[in-house]
């Protein structure tokens, strides 16, 4: 299938979870491939490196309405970077990353944040536990450029673990909508190319999806 036909067929499930959104993973992505994927009215996209970003996002700066989103592990000194060109963040998972991108806002319209919660347990994978979110999330509320707007995980890719993640990161999600209620918190982003079907019957509001809807990218290989 090509790009058209893929996004087709992710949409129609999309349709089912109103007002679901994809956000398309692009890492790795060329920016004319980008390009394409905006002229099929996607305008959300995804990036893990800061550096392979800032250049489509030179070549692409013609496309007013494209919205980035950083997803990827956020080193200390990159949240200049992150804070003065992305849109939003997606991978907030200590509070002197909250600090950083907050001084580094200024001037701007308001960073829109997700906190990352570490639901795997796997080492590998950032987050923060599940029992920091609430002061985290206090953290993000009492900055000045910095929106709290939701969580993001990645689950377990053992079957038998995932549906207990994305129970729990449901969980935590209202919770978190109870504790802000004077806050615009909308938005649980989990399931990726692997694992999407099973994220919206659990409740995401964002899906990630790269490979299913991209293909296979030269460097995974």
């Amino acid at each position: 299938m090509d790009l058209q036909q893929r996004l087709q067929s992710i949409q129609a499930q999309l349709q089912e979870h109103s007002p679901a959104r994809l956000l398309a993973v692009s890492k790795h992505v060329s920016a004319d491939r980008i390009r394409a994927a905006h002229v099929l009215d996607l305008r959300h996209f995804g990036e893990n490196y800061v550096q392979e970003a800032l250049g489509k996002m030179v070549e692409l700066a013609d496309l007013e309405d494209i919205c980035w989103h950083f997803i990827g592990r956020i080193q200390r000194n990159k949240t200049r970077e992150i804070a003065r060109h992305f849109d939003w963040v997606e991978s907030v998972d200590r509070e002197i990353l909250v600090q950083r991108l907050d001084r580094e806002r200024t001037g701007l319209p308001p960073l829109q944040v997700l906190i990352e919660v570490a639901a795997s347990g796997e080492e590998s994978k950032g987050g923060c536990a599940p029992s920091d979110v609430p002061m985290l999330a206090e953290a993000i509320v009492a900055s000045t450029n910095l929106r709290l707007r939701g969580l993001m995980a990645l689950v377990h890719p053992n079957p038998e673990q995932a549906p207990k993640n994305f129970a729990q990161l449901a969980e935590l999600y209202k919770q978190l909508q109870k504790q802000f209620t004077n806050q615009r918190v909308d938005t649980l982003s989990m399931g990726t190319s692997g694992d999407y079907p099973e994220a919206l019957a659990h409740g995401a509001t964002e899906i990630r999806l790269g490979t299913v809807l991209f293909g296979t990218r030269p460097k995974e290989h």
